[in-house]
């Protein structure tokens, strides 16, 4: 019974891991113990930075106290100015105090979540980290010349190779991230795709004030448009023309969703998502699945895959797709191919047998009127997709957990 004992401690430390990791940690908690972080802590509240630095994973928080939060605020930035001065503040890797002290060659070049908005052009989002002799560590922005005039204070809060707080002396200068941000309403959304492979679909969008007046009407509140490259648009207009104009405007409607949906989230929030175009009967949906880092957009007429971010700044994200997601109230499904008819028996052949069940095709849904005759050209694959593969990682958790004490109750 002795020898079963390290077995069995190993067993109960397994299952604590298990909840332990499942919980995820919470930046505002961890600086609230901290009264000398509070205005920092504020506002990465106020700027909605806490919430994705909460769905992130892997991560370090470059933090200042209220002395070097003042001197920062005695600039008057604008609350998105600030959001983007901020975000150059967290880094997109795990930096522990002790690794500060071991990275290689003594210096990293470390991806910022300024860097992941979309915003931050070339490598203006990114911080160097360099160790000097003695054990001072130094902070700079990638833009700001090569001068690290930021040091490393103290380690605030560490969950190991999950998320790392750190104290630094003084905020990160960047003119980028510093300089004026507009603010949602002044956004030229169809600027940006145009800049970014999306430049059919927004001239589309322009050509249709009704379609671009929704959009604009939604920027303050909470905007995420998904919009698709050109070569795909561009292919597809054909079939968009031959829509009538409330077709054309919902539509165009269908590629925007009334509220601000981070990757992260998209990643986190899989299920049915209504747009612009959902309205009462219509409902003009789709549903956000992902597959590992893969997030797919899919109807019950074809399946698209994000393939890029041009915006993410709370409230409005902007994300490229790969082909054109087509509504089921405008388009009809890919009808299911007939079966091949069988070849014709020899005169000699045993028949098949009479209890054998015939096989049933279901038949395509039928589209409302004001659908074109054209149906789309997509894979089959794109047709089917597990709805389950979402909650197989929990449900493997769990089903870990309830062995676990299985085995333990065994031991005892």
């Amino acid at each position: 019974m002795q020898q079963r004992h390290p077995l069995l401690l190993l067993l109960i430390f397994s299952v604590f891991l298990i909840f332990q990791t499942s919980n995820g940690h919470n930046i505002t908690r961890l600086l609230a113990k901290h009264p000398s972080l509070s205005t920092f802590n504020h506002y990465l509240t106020l700027t909605h930075l806490a919430q994705e630095i909460n769905r992130r994973t892997t991560i370090t928080v470059l933090a200042l106290d209220n002395a070097a939060m003042s001197s920062l605020l005695n600039k008057n930035p604008s609350i998105y100015t600030m959001k983007n001065i901020l975000s150059l503040h967290v880094l997109l890797d795990y930096f522990g105090a002790k690794k500060l002290h071991q990275i290689t060659n003594g210096t990293a070049l470390a991806a910022t979540m300024f860097q992941a908005t979309g915003v931050a052009p070339g490598v203006s989002g990114f911080v160097n980290i360099t160790d000097f002799k003695g054990g001072k560590v130094g902070f700079g922005a990638e833009d700001n010349g090569g001068d690290l005039d930021s040091f490393f204070v103290k380690s605030v809060e560490e969950l190991p190779y999950n998320i790392s707080v750190i104290q630094i002396s003084k905020a990160l200068p960047s003119a980028i991230a510093e300089a004026p941000t507009p603010g949602p309403s002044e956004l030229n959304i169809t600027g940006i795709m145009s800049a970014h492979g999306c430049k059919v679909f927004a001239d589309t969008l322009l050509a249709n004030p009704e379609a671009m007046g929704t959009y604009e009407d939604n920027l303050n509140g909470g905007l995420t448009v998904f919009c698709p490259l050109d070569d795909a648009f561009k292919a597809f207009l054909p079939k968009y023309k031959n829509l009538t104009a409330s077709g054309k405007e919902s539509f165009l409607e269908f590629f925007g969703v009334p509220v601000y949906q981070s990757l992260s989230m998209l990643k986190s929030n899989n299920g049915l998502m209504n747009t612009l175009a959902t309205d009462g009967a219509s409902k003009f949906d789709f549903t956000v699945q992902n597959d590992g880092e893969q997030v797919t957009l899919k109807t019950k007429i074809n399946t698209v895959k994000i393939t890029g971010t041009l915006l993410d700044e709370q409230p409005v994200a902007i994300y490229t797709i790969d082909k054109v997601l087509m509504p089921r109230e405008l388009f009809k499904a890919a009808p299911t191919p007939a079966p091949a008819p069988a070849p014709e028996e020899a005169a000699d052949a045993p028949k098949a047998s009479k209890s054998r069940s015939k096989s049933k095709s279901k038949s395509a849904p039928t589209p409302e009127s004001d659908a074109p005759a054209d149906s789309p050209d997509d894979d089959p694959a794109d047709q089917t997709a597990d709805d389950n593969a979402a909650s197989s990682f929990k449900g493997g958790r769990f089903v870990a957990v309830g062995l676990s004490f299985l085995l333990v109750f065994l031991l005892l």
